[in-house]
């Protein structure tokens, strides 16, 4: 199932953690919604999908009037509808002529003041801008809304929405996008040009693209949300908050909402379907399934490739089951899949026991205590009714009030420290599953590393009455960055071994951005704010959006594979600090102002993704799923190896023990200047790598050069499992780099 990279936000999107298929209404106990996908729009003039949807409808459930039956039709990108059916209905739809494929529809996940300073986008001279080009561009925001009352999409200095734009505002008489209403008067000026809601209606609740989980408003802010000063959260982070391209515009499609517990996808297909037809510049889309999935069954890449054929990039979440191996949800070539990293900047939680010892953990604490030092009760002996592990952990249930009231309790998981607040804890102490973020608590809350936790639990287990004190976080700038988040998820790619996924890597972890006053920052919380700290793969995807957007202001007419490439190919070194980091980073991290001069792109268009679909033995009717297009693979086509696809990076999998020997095939394509020789380098590998040619010369831009680059080696040697390098090309002004991967395949 698809989450958001919120959902992928670790704890702080909790209230998205189960997935499961959209649920039936009690009179469709034997039914449930399935995605009837067409593929492509006919060409005909005549054509009127609507009315062929509903006459396919009729005459296979046998009723008269489907209006109960029908969820939503695809009209605009592609062709195709949304209908509750049973499982015989299923099938006969799934064998008619006209249908390529039928799937049930799933619920998926959704996976700052100093990051874009870090990546280096400051005010100033260095990061130059086209203001004009930056308020043409538009950003579809795919995710749980956004709130239009927030100070990072006020209207204020924006004229009308582009020309080009073809969208609607629909986001409900409570929703308007500034000055668009949606009566269609004359519009004055405009940051939010649309809006649209795909979320199933819920009896009772408003039917609103307005945000009520906060997820929506954050990744949209980061992005291209206006500039903001003096954004803290509680006076922590306190800065000017903004997006990566605060002069573009934002496209609302709303796909997730708690009343449905994540996103479903016939609504995100249906958001694909007007987006594109609503001419956006590209898709921010911070959500993402459980696992990955083979492209004909994963909507995200089914949406995606009919973007890119229609010049549309796609960023997506990584997803956030880091560290385990091939984790990583997002994984067709034709989308720019987004790892999470942290920047220079943290924030720390100190506890001081009453040994005059001061521990360090690490939780975004807003709340001021003043030093004072309360008595400190472990949770595994202030139980009566469980088991001492449970205890230890603060499980629900067990912690006695008489024996925790007004104290600090100290809990073996951050998982269950609410529940000391329950039973009216002033402050928690817990052990850290990760310590490498710090998430945000409903009260003082100090999270510690296994060594500093087990110095909290020596004094206590010492001490007759012992006694401690949390204080208020601080904020640090000198943190090593940047590193892969734990959560972050890694490769290699489950579905395609030859492909490297992620693609890049980008700041979220704690982000601050806006948020939604109705939602509060944690659970239990009870306070309410517009800008909230979040982490997860889901903050790092509207990053590498925002920095898509930048580089498409000064190259306009770039395809969407020319700017992943120009990302990719200048990306930061990442310090390594993990198992396999080649797949937990890809190309490296994303550095903004490189990749608008990047010198060489590795082009791609969607006649090479066929290709690459051939070689992978797609044809017939799984071919024309994801292209939408009824297409035969030629007989070179279907030779092709997925290696050889243009892609910036080289990955394949190679014997363990053996001899092995891989040839990956590229052509670039000069943008940077004429006249120029460029000389090919390898560094950092005890591999044997050979490119020919190794120096090529390009008279003009835009001329292509291809190339080989050979692999070979008596095997990764014992005990290892995969082996990297990096091939730069450099005309001494331009460095054009791409990793080498090969790994074992019992990894």
């Amino acid at each position: 199932m698809a989450k958001p990279a919120g959902s992928y936000c670790l704890l702080s999107c909790l209230f998205v953690l189960f997935v499961g298929c959209t649920s039936a209404a009690k009179n469709y106990q034997d039914k449930q919604v399935y995605i009837v996908y067409m593929g492509a729009l006919p060409a005909r003039v005549d054509y009127m999908p609507m009315s062929h949807h509903t006459s396919i409808l009729q005459e296979v459930t046998g009723e008269s009037s489907i209006e109960s039956r029908l969820v939503r039709n695809y009209k605009r990108s592609f062709n195709g509808f949304a209908a509750w059916l049973t499982e015989s209905e299923r099938q006969i739809l799934a064998n008619t002529e006209d249908v390529v494929s039928v799937f049930p529809s799933k619920t998926l996940k959704l996976q700052t003041t100093a990051s874009w300073d870090f990546l280096g986008l400051k005010k100033g001279k260095r990061a130059k801008r086209n203001p004009s080009i930056e308020s043409d561009m538009i950003i579809g925001v795919m995710d749980s809304g956004i709130n239009p009352l927030s100070d990072s999409f006020s209207d204020k200095g924006f004229g009308p929405p582009p020309k080009k734009w073809k969208g609607v505002c629909q986001g409900s008489k409570h929703f308007s996008c500034n000055n668009l209403n949606v009566d269609d008067v004359v519009v004055v000026y405009s940051k939010v040009i649309g809006a649209r809601n795909y979320t199933p209606r819920i009896k009772g609740v408003p039917h609103s693209a307005i945000d009520n989980m906060g997820h929506g408003s954050h990744t949209a802010s980061t992005a291209a949300g206006n500039a903001v000063k003096d954004v803290s959260f509680y006076g922590l982070a306190n800065g000017t908050a903004r997006g990566g391209v605060p002069a573009a515009r934002i496209a609302v499609y709303k796909v997730c909402d708690p009343g449905i517990k994540g996103c479903t996808t016939d609504g995100i297909l249906s958001a694909f379907d007007d987006a594109i037809g609503d001419n956006v510049d590209l898709i921010t889309i911070s959500i993402g399934d459980d696992k990955g999935l083979p492209f004909h069954e994963d909507t995200i890449a089914i949406g995606a490739f009919h973007a890119m054929a229609k010049g549309i990039l796609t960023v997506n979440s990584a997803g956030n089951s880091g560290p385990e191996l091939s984790t990583v949800t997002s994984v067709a070539p034709w989308i720019f899949t987004v790892g999470a990293s942290n920047t220079n900047r943290a924030f720390v939680t100190k506890a001081v026991l009453g040994d005059g010892k001061t521990v360090v953990g690490r939780s975004v604490n807003s709340f001021d205590l003043k030093g004072t030092k309360y008595p400190v009760v472990y949770g595994k002996t202030a139980s009566s009714n469980c088991d001492a592990a449970s205890a230890a952990f603060c499980s629900p249930g067990c912690l006695d009030r008489k024996l925790v009231s007004g104290k600090i309790v100290l809990c073996d998981s951050g998982q269950y420290v609410k529940e000391a607040k329950y039973m009216g804890a002033v402050a928690s102490i817990a052990r850290s599953r990760r310590e490498d973020t710090a998430l945000v608590f409903s009260f003082p809350v100090a999270v510690l590393s296994g060594p500093a936790y087990d110095v909290v639990l020596s004094y206590i287990n010492s001490t007759k009455n012992p006694i401690a004190a949390v204080l208020k976080s601080e904020t640090i700038f000198n943190q090593k960055a940047p590193v892969i988040a734990s959560y972050s998820s890694r490769g290699p790619n489950p579905i395609i071994p030859d492909i490297l996924k992620p693609d890049i890597t980008a700041p979220g972890s704690e982000i601050i951005a806006a948020y939604s006053p109705s939602v509060p920052p944690s659970i239990a919380d009870t306070r309410h704010l517009k800008y909230s700290i979040l982490s997860g793969t889901s903050m790092s995807c509207p990053h590498v959006a925002g920095v898509a957007a930048y580089i498409k202001t000064f190259h306009p007419r770039w395809s969407p594979s020319m700017i992943q490439s120009a990302i990719m190919t200048t990306a930061w070194p990442v310090n390594a600090s993990t198992l396999m980091p080649e797949f937990a980073y890809g190309a490296g991290h994303v550095n903004p102002l490189a990749a608008v001069h990047p010198g060489l792109v590795y082009e791609a268009n969607k006649s090479d993704y066929i290709a690459f679909l051939c070689g992978l033995k797609y044809t017939g009717k799984n071919l024309r799923l994801i292209s939408g297009e009824s297409r035969t693979c030629a007989k070179a086509q279907s030779k092709s190896l997925p290696r050889n696809l243009n892609y910036p990076s080289m990955t394949a999998q190679v014997p363990a023990t053996k001899p092995f020997k891989v040839t990956f095939r590229r052509t670039v394509t000069n943008v940077g200047t004429s006249n120029t020789t460029y000389k090919a380098k390898v560094v950092g590998s005890k591999l044997n790598v050979e490119v020919i040619p190794d120096v090529f010369s390009l008279k003009s831009m835009h001329e292509k050069k291809s190339f080989t680059v050979t692999v070979s080696g008596k095997g990764l040697g014992a005990g290892e499992l995969v082996a990297s390098s990096q091939l730069i090309w450099s005309d001494g002004f331009h460095f054009v780099r791409s990793p080498i991967v090969v790994y074992a395949p019992n990894w």
